[in-house]
C-alpha cells in the first residue's frame, strides 16, 4: 500500500496539482471574469431578470435573425453581464458554428469588452485541458482522478497513526518536516479530498463507463428522456417554415420567477424563433440548489403557453445532480465557497508536498548527490514548473489580461498562448538552472508579478484599488487583495527556500558520509 501510495501519487502528480490548483481557483471563476472584463459596468442592485430577458432576447433578433438556437444566462450575485450564445450558419474548417457575447442588462447592447476566456479558461483546462481534443483531455483527467482516488485510500491504509498524526509536526526536521505536513493537509481535508475525487468522477461518468445507459436507453424517445434529465437544452429539431412572432420572453420569465423567486432563474434557452416550431425553455439557477439535474419550465414560443414543468427526476438521475453540484459548489453561498476555497488549497498543497517529499527521501539515498540519476533529476525540475512555474504563468495570465491591446483579433486565445509560453520558460530555466537557485528565482518572480498586478490594473484601467474599495465593489478589490495575500504567502516560501542551507547525508552505497544539496526539496515550503 505504501508503495501503490507514493507511485499513483508521483506518476501523475504533476497533471494532479494543475488540476487541484485550476480548479481552486475555479470556485471564484465568475468574480474573475469580471475582474478581466473591466469595460462590463459594475451592477449596484440586480435588475429585474424578466425585464433584462426581454432586452437581450429582442437584441439577439436584430444581430442573429434566423438563429435556430439561442441561449442567455441572466445576470445574478455573480454575474454583471449576460451572457448569450447563438448558433450561425458558418460550417467551414475552423468556424465554431456558434457566436457569443456579453450584453449590458440595463441596455440590452452587446458589451465592447476585451477578448478574454476569464476564469472560464482554468476552469476548461481543470478537466479537459488544451491544445488536445476536449475528449482526450477528459480522458486524461478521468485517468488522473481515478490515480488521485487510489493513492487516497492508499495513504489511509498506509498512515495507521493517522488521528496521531494530525496533531504531529516538527518544524525544520527534513523529511519528517515534510511527512508532517503531508499527513496534516492530507488528514484535515480528508472527507473533501475523498469527495471532491469522486464526484469528479461522477461529472463525466457517462463518458467513461457508457454500457449503463446504452443497454437501458435502446429507443430514440428512451434517449431524449435520458437527456431532459441531464440538460435544459432542447433539441432544436425540424423548423416548420411557417414564420410566427415569438412570444414574449418576459412573460414566460415571470412565471418562472412566480415558482422559483424573483432572483432565481438561470438561463433562457430557444430554437427556431420567429417559426412556428418555436420551443423555449426557462430554467432555475444553481443557487441555494444541491443539486445540478436541470429544473426547467417549457413553453410554446408562438402562443407563450405552458407545457411542461421539468422538476422531478428519478433517483439515479437526481443522486447524480446532487453529487455534480457537491463538487462545482455552485449552490453555496460566498461563506461557503470561501471553505472550498480554502480546504480546495490545502488538497493542492497536499499533492505538492507529497512530490516535494519524494525528492527529499530519495536524495538521502543517493550514492552520488552531485550527479543524480535522470529519473531523480527529471522528477526534481517538473516539481519546480509544475508547482513554482504555474504560480507564475497563471498570473502571466492575468498580466497579458491588462497587456495585450484591445480590440485584437483572436485576444483571447493570446491570453492562453501566453500562459502556456510562459510555463514552457519556467520548465525550461529549471532546467537550465541549480534546483535550489531555480525555486528561488521561480519563487520570487511569482511574488513579484502578484504584488505588482494591482499596481498594473490601476495604471491600465479605470478601477484601480483605491476606487474599488472606496465604492464597496468587492470583486475587484478582493481579487487584487487576494493577489497582495498570495504574493505574501510566495515570498514567505521563497525566503524559507533561501535560508536551507547544503545538508549532509549518509550515502549509503558509499558507506560514507558525503554532502548532499537538501535545499532542493526543502526549497517547495
Amino acid at each position: 500500500m505504501s508503495g501503490l501510495h507514493t507511485w499513483a501519487g508521483l506518476l501523475l502528480g504533476w497533471v494532479l496539482y494543475a488540476m487541484f490548483l485550476t480548479g481552486t481557483v475555479s470556485y471564484f471563476k465568475d468574480e474573475l471574469s469580471q475582474w478581466m472584463r473591466p469595460e462590463a459596468p459594475r451592477l449596484v442592485q440586480l435588475p429585474d431578470q424578466a425585464a433584462v430577458a426581454k432586452r437581450v432576447a429582442d437584441e439577439i433578433g436584430v444581430i442573429a435573425p434566423g438563429t435556430t438556437q439561442w441561449s442567455l444566462q441572466l445576470p445574478d450575485a455573480r454575474h454583471n453581464s449576460v451572457y448569450a450564445f447563438w448558433r450561425t450558419s458558418a460550417r467551414g474548417p475552423g468556424q465554431r458554428g456558434f457566436d457569443d457575447g456579453h450584453f449590458d442588462p440595463a441596455t440590452g447592447h452587446k458589451i465592447a469588452a476585451r477578448g478574454t476566456l476569464g476564469g472560464d479558461f482554468f476552469y476548461r483546462f481543470h478537466f479537459q485541458f488544451y491544445y488536445m481534443p476536449p475528449l482526450w483531455g477528459r480522458w486524461l483527467a478521468g485517468i488522473a482522478a481515478m490515480f488521485m482516488l487510489v493513492a487516497i485510500i492508499a495513504g489511509v491504509i498506509t498512515h495507521k497513526k493517522i488521528f496521531t498524526d494530525f496533531f504531529t509536526f516538527r518544524w525544520g526536521k527534513g523529511q519528517r518536516s515534510w511527512l508532517d505536513a503531508h499527513n496534516a493537509l492530507s488528514v484535515f481535508g480528508l472527507p473533501f479530498h475523498l469527495m471532491i475525487t469522486y464526484t469528479g468522477l461522477v461529472t463525466l461518468m457517462a463518458l467513461y463507463m457508457p454500457w449503463g445507459d446504452r443497454a437501458a436507453f435502446k429507443t430514440p424517445a428512451e434517449r431524449q428522456q435520458l437527456t431532459a434529465q441531464l440538460s435544459a437544452f432542447l433539441p432544436p429539431g425540424k423548423p416548420s417554415g411557417e414564420k410566427a412572432p415569438l412570444a414574449s420572453i418576459e412573460d414566460m420569465v415571470r412565471q418562472a420567477q412566480q415558482r422559483w423567486g424573483s432572483d432565481h432563474v438561470g438561463r433562457v434557452n430557444a430554437t427556431h424563433a420567429g417559426d412556428a416550431a418555436a420551443r423555449v425553455a426557462v430554467t432555475r439557477g444553481d443557487v441555494g440548489r444541491v443539486s445540478m439535474s436541470p429544473q426547467y419550465m417549457e413553453f410554446d414560443g408562438v402562443t407563450g403557453k405552458l407545457l411542461a414543468v421539468h422538476d422531478s427526476f428519478g433517483a439515479a438521475a437526481e443522486t447524480r445532480g446532487v453529487l455534480y453540484a457537491l463538487h462545482l459548489g455552485r449552490f453555496s453561498d460566498i461563506e461557503t465557497r470561501w471553505l472550498y476555497f480554502i480546504v480546495s488549497l490545502m488538497g493542492t498543497a497536499m499533492v505538492g508536498t507529497g512530490l516535494v517529499m519524494w525528492i527529499v527521501k530519495r536524495r538521502a539515498r543517493l550514492p552520488d548527490p552531485e550527479r543524480p540519476y535522470f529519473g531523480f533529476r527529471l522528477v526534481e525540475r517538473l516539481n519546480i514548473a509544475s508547482i513554482a512555474g504555474l504560480s507564475i504563468a497563471m498570473t502571466a495570465y492575468l498580466w497579458g489580461n491588462r497587456l495585450l491591446p484591445h480590440p485584437l483579433e483572436a485576444r483571447a486565445q493570446l491570453e492562453v498562448h501566453l500562459f502556456f509560453a510562459v510555463w514552457a520558460l519556467t520548465l525550461l530555466h529549471a532546467l537550465l538552472r541549480p534546483a535550489k537557485a531555480a525555486w528561488i528565482e521561480q519563487l520570487w518572480a511569482a511574488t513579484a508579478l502578484l504584488a505588482l498586478l494591482p499596481v498594473l490594473n490601476a495604471l491600465t484601467t479605470q478601477r484601480p484599488l483605491w476606487r474599488s474599495l472606496a465604492e464597496g465593489d468587492w470583486v475587484f478589490a478582493g481579487v487584487e487583495l487576494m493577489c497582495w495575500a498570495l504574493a505574501a504567502l510566495h515570498a514567505v516560501l521563497a525566503m524559507r527556500a533561501a535560508r536551507q542551507p547544503a545538508g549532509v547525508q549518509t550515502g549509503r552505497k558509499a558507506g560514507r558520509r558525503a554532502p548532499v544539496a537538501v535545499a532542493s526539496g526543502e526549497a517547495a515550503e
